[in-house]
């Protein structure tokens, strides 16, 4: 066995740097000691070896990855008996290439007027990875009740008097709903936040699941069986099925709702490998991750904001500041 220490912050093998002495991430830069990360056991992951296929080299993977690179001769690696052995039902093939991914990258880094310049350093954009995330996606029936106390306000002149009437309706619903495809990803290592916000994916472009769809990216496996994802899944689906129902009430001035009941009925699940481009940065102590959606090339991130370029248009504001108010000064006096 060989062990491997996750980064804390962002999932990735810890190395040993010898001139900081202690263990850092080489993806976001957070370093820990080597007495703190020795004594948490969670930080700890167990690492399996295998030869690269092209030279042979020894390399060592955890045990969710089913795609890499080598190492030594930098040809793509493909851990076959771990994809076979849980092979993925289909998968949606990279439509965005790495060279539109940076581009886009540094498109991104440009809306933020004070991003740190070591955000789109050469060292920096070289980070940026094209995986194959893991996903489970779900086919679900949805059976709604509802009933809702609804209203209409008429008013009614007579004379100089004015009556205001609220009428009450007794509101109620049924609806049945069909939801397809429904993602939710399996990766420990992916934030499911980040991961939301890249849908949607267009699954017209699903194919059936062919190794050399993986050679060039990184791939893993999912860390999360289907059934431990339901419970995420359904929370979702069922707020998608009560807008829905709701959604048919219309035309009175307020509704409230009595009473609401949701059926959900799996039908099917799918275990699926969906392309994303990503970058990790650390950046003052904290993570800062940019991924793009690898079919559709939607962008979804967080900029950091550079101390020092605040500093310097403080600075600039407060010069501009002083100079105008020199000016009048001479003007007016």
């Amino acid at each position: 066995m060989v062990l491997v220490y996750k980064c804390p912050n962002c999932g990735s093998n810890m190395v040993f740097d010898s001139e900081a002495q202690k263990l850092v991430c080489p993806h976001c830069r957070t370093s820990k000691s080597v007495e703190e990360m020795d004594n948490k056991q969670e930080d700890k992951m167990e690492m399996k070896s295998f030869q690269c296929p092209t030279c042979g080299a020894e390399l060592v993977t955890d045990m969710t990855t089913t795609a890499t690179f080598c190492n030594y001769c930098g040809n793509s690696a493909l851990i076959e008996n771990r994809i076979m052995q849980d092979k993925p039902a289909a998968i949606i093939p990279f439509s965005v290439s790495k060279e539109e991914a940076v581009e886009a990258y540094l498109k991104w880094c440009k809306k933020g007027l004070l991003t740190p310049k070591s955000f789109i350093s050469k060292n920096t954009i070289e980070k940026i990875s094209g995986i194959y995330v893991p996903f489970w996606i779900y086919d679900y029936d949805a059976e709604v009740s509802l009933r809702a106390d609804c209203t209409r306000v008429r008013v009614e002149r007579r004379g100089d008097t004015e009556y205001v009437h609220t009428d009450h309706f007794d509101v109620y619903r049924e609806v049945k709903t069909t939801y397809n495809k429904v993602p939710a990803d399996a990766s420990e290592k992916m934030e499911d936040g980040i991961m939301d916000k890249l849908e949607p994916f267009n699954y017209e472009s699903l194919k059936q699941f062919e190794m050399p769809y993986l050679s060039g990216f990184l791939s893993e496996k999912y860390t999360y069986k289907s059934n431990e994802m339901k419970e995420r899944v359904e929370k979702r689906i069922h707020s998608y099925a009560t807008e829905a129902a709701r959604n048919t009430i219309n035309g009175y001035a307020t509704t409230t709702i009595q009473y609401e009941n949701v059926s959900l009925y799996q039908k099917e699940s799918k275990y699926v490998l969906l392309p994303v481009w990503i970058l990790n940065y650390r950046y003052l102590g904290k993570n800062f991750v940019f991924a793009m959606n690898g079919q559709t090339g939607k962008v979804v991130g967080d900029l950091p904001i550079s101390k020092q370029k605040v500093a310097g248009w403080f600075g600039a504001v407060a010069a501009i500041t002083f100079l105008v108010v020199r000016i009048c000064s001479y003007i007016f006096f």
